[in-house]
């Protein structure tokens, strides 16, 4: 069975661009459009995996091959910004879930117990900021999972968070990561041998999955981000005045682009070279200062 275990539809929030975040969403995708656009590109099941946000279950519950998720945004000990993808939950789980967002430790102790599977998503992007030593060894220590593919990112940022998964034992997790509907159902997670949801979700947890499908570059990120400015502006009539802002879109993806791939260079260097060396991730003798974007 094949789903995309990230997606993500207008309840995710706004964006994080300091001039729109108050006006612009990071999607506009409509829950229905995003069910019927999975299950033409050949999801056996379909989920959502909204920032913080659970409601557009609503539109897609009564749907027997959906099971809803989420990404979690996470602070962890050291103050960074984690992405925490968590799979077939409930309304409960939601609330308990957000009440742990700055308890990582605690986070994961809770699904544990519940028996819920989760990854750490795009360990290797500088989607969230910063990242430092701790993080990794959180990630090592606590993770059942790490996303190895994701569709708006790179190939050799998704090859590190791979290579590493394969190292640490992690199950593997793919998903789009699509915040429009061209990028759907591109990148998938895929269970074998399985007939049904819960199948498919214990065999998230048994470690039978495979990511499957495209990694993400230059020339999609730059289409994503200006299909959600043209939404924008179909949403917000006024906005079309910032029309011509279009232009410099490449400019903005070609920038962001650029420090994924400073990102990825040091951090897969770091992390992935003390792992050939033997030399534990959080080792204090070799701490150096954090990277950033």
């Amino acid at each position: 069975m094949r789903c995309d275990l990230h997606v993500h539809t207008r309840h995710s929030g706004m964006c994080n661009i300091p001039l729109l975040r108050r006006c612009c969403r990071e999607s506009y995708n409509e829950p229905q459009a995003i069910y019927e656009t999975l299950k033409a590109r050949g999801m056996d099941l379909v989920t959502v995996t909204d920032h913080d946000s659970i409601d557009a279950a609503e539109a897609l519950l009564h749907f027997p091959d959906f099971f809803l998720s989420e990404e979690v945004t996470c602070t962890t000990p050291d103050g960074t910004e984690i992405h925490v993808g968590v799979y077939g939950i409930g309304e409960r789980d939601h609330i308990e879930l957000q009440r742990r967002r700055s308890d990582v430790p605690a986070l994961a102790a809770y699904l544990g117990e519940q028996r819920i599977f989760f990854s750490i998503n795009h360990a290797f992007s500088s989607l969230t900021g910063r990242r430092t030593d701790s993080d990794f060894a959180l990630f090592q220590e606590l993770f059942p999972a790490m996303e190895t593919r994701n569709g708006a990112i790179r190939r050799p940022n998704n090859a590190a968070a791979a290579l590493l998964a394969r190292w640490w034992n992690k199950s593997p997790v793919a998903g789009s990561d699509a915040h429009t509907l061209s990028g759907l159902g591109r990148t998938y997670t895929e269970v074998r041998g399985v007939q049904t949801r819960a199948g498919f979700l214990e065999g998230l947890r048994r470690g039978r999955s495979r990511a499957c499908g495209v990694d993400g570059g230059y020339v999609a990120l730059t289409r994503a981000v200006s299909q959600i400015g043209l939404s924008f502006m179909r949403e917000k009539r006024w906005a079309a005045l910032l029309a011509p802002l279009l232009i410099v879109v490449p400019i903005i993806t070609g920038a962001s682009y650029a420090a994924e791939v400073v990102f990825e260079y040091r951090w897969s260097q770091r992390t992935l070279g003390r792992h050939l060396l033997g030399v534990p991730i959080a080792d204090p003798l070799l701490e150096v200062a954090d990277v950033g974007k």
